[in-house]
This record gives structure tokens, C-alpha cells and sequence, in this order.
């Protein structure tokens, strides 16, 4: 794993990301399960049970496949780096509107946007299966 950037990444972001959605439930008690407006974790960002159900989801897609293998690794951090893109793009668009099913926050967006940087980043650029020499060929 460790000479893997991917099965890294991948686990460390599904550890964190599975942390995330447990205490995420700590402050969302009373909160409706598609609330617009949620608990807010860490002070900061805020979260309502299905955006908690939703980080569980993902911690644990990145953390089983960050252990499989690299190319479990390589393309779930680029399937859940591309959705993390849409979703802090969209987030803005849709906070304070009923579409805010996941209780987004400003917060959230940026963070969302950063997590499709380092998922995309590492997903497309790292672990790059090098094709064989013509020499090795022959």
C-alpha cells in the first residue's frame, strides 16, 4: 500500500470519510433525514442524517477499495473525485433551495471541492501503468 498513492489516498480519505458520517449522527439528532438545513458538525459544516448515510457510503467504497488493489483504488478515487467535483459545483447553486436534500453549506462546498482535487488528482496522475520497452518486447 504504500508504494501505491491511490490505495493510500483511498484509504485514508475512506477512514476519514467513515469517521465523518458516525459523528456526523451526534449532531443530528431531531434532524429530519432530507432536511435542508442540518446539525452542524465541527461547528462548521452542516450535515443531516442522509449526507451522514451518504459519507458512510463513500468512506466505505474508498476504504475497501484503497485495501483491494490499485486499480479499485485508482478508479474509485476518480469515480468518487468526479462526483465530489459535481457536488461542490452544484452545492452552491442548490443551497437554500428545497433541492438541498443533502443540507449543504458553504463549508461543505469547499471542502467537497477539495476532496475532488486530491481523489481526481491522485485518481488521474498516480499509479500510471507504464507500457513495455520495444526492447522487452523482442
Amino acid at each position: 500500500m504504500r508504494t501505491s498513492p491511490n490505495r493510500l489516498i483511498g484509504t485514508i480519505f475512506g477512514a476519514v470519510y467513515l469517521l465523518i458520517g458516525l459523528l456526523g449522527f451526534a449532531v443530528t439528532g431531531g434532524v429530519a433525514f432530507f432536511a435542508t438545513e442540518g446539525g452542524l458538525l465541527l461547528g462548521i459544516f452542516a450535515v443531516n442524517p442522509l449526507h451522514n448515510v451518504a459519507h458512510l457510503l463513500i468512506g466505505a467504497a474508498l476504504l475497501i477499495a484503497g485495501l483491494a488493489s490499485i486499480p479499485a483504488a485508482k478508479t474509485t478515487n476518480i469515480v468518487v473525485g468526479a462526483a465530489y467535483l459535481l457536488l461542490g459545483v452544484v452545492g452552491f447553486f442548490i443551497a437554500g433551495t428545497a433541492a438541498n436534500i443533502l443540507a449543504l453549506n458553504t463549508p461543505d462546498h469547499f471542502l467537497h471541492l477539495a476532496s475532488a482535487i486530491v481523489l481526481l488528482g491522485v485518481g488521474l496522475a498516480a499509479d500510471k501503468a507504464t507500457a513495455p520497452s520495444r526492447s522487452a518486447l523482442a
